[in-house]
């Protein structure tokens, strides 16, 4: 990966939709480029998905999970991702193994989500952050 794919990357991660002829037009280069750019790096798995951000008045948060020393993490996270209202699962160092990023209806569905990681037999204790206002980077 060199400076004009992560160039690139960068106008994406702000706006997954912006078109390759502005993108081209912003860091220097023909259409057909990005296009091939953008392609090579979905191929080679630096760009894994293109999303939606969204301001639904939902209630959002971090739900720190923490399992067991012998419990194996991805198991666990692969399986947290797959429930409907979570956005991102990160594997994480310090004092949790595990976070989640949900997006729920409101904090009744936030305590179900805890309520059911809870329920996991590897998972040992969790820790909410309700996330107040969230900023692009």
């Amino acid at each position: 990966m060199d400076e004009l794919d992560r160039r690139i990357l960068a106008i994406l991660r702000r706006d997954s939709r912006t078109p390759y002829t502005e993108i081209a037009d912003r860091v220097g280069t023909s259409e057909g480029t990005v296009r091939n750019r953008v392609e090579r790096l979905v191929d080679e798995g630096i760009i894994e998905r293109f999303t939606v951000a969204t301001r639904t008045g939902n209630v959002k948060a971090m739900i720190e999970v923490s399992v067991a020393v012998d419990v194996d993490t991805t198991g666990v996270s692969d399986r947290m991702a797959d429930w409907d209202e979570v956005d991102f699962v990160w594997q994480v160092s310090g004092e949790k193994d595990v976070v989640m990023v949900v997006d729920a209806a409101d904090t009744r569905a936030v305590n179900e989500l805890i309520t059911q990681a809870r329920d996991l037999d590897e998972v040992q204790n969790t820790k909410t952050r309700l996330i107040l206002d969230e900023r692009l980077g």
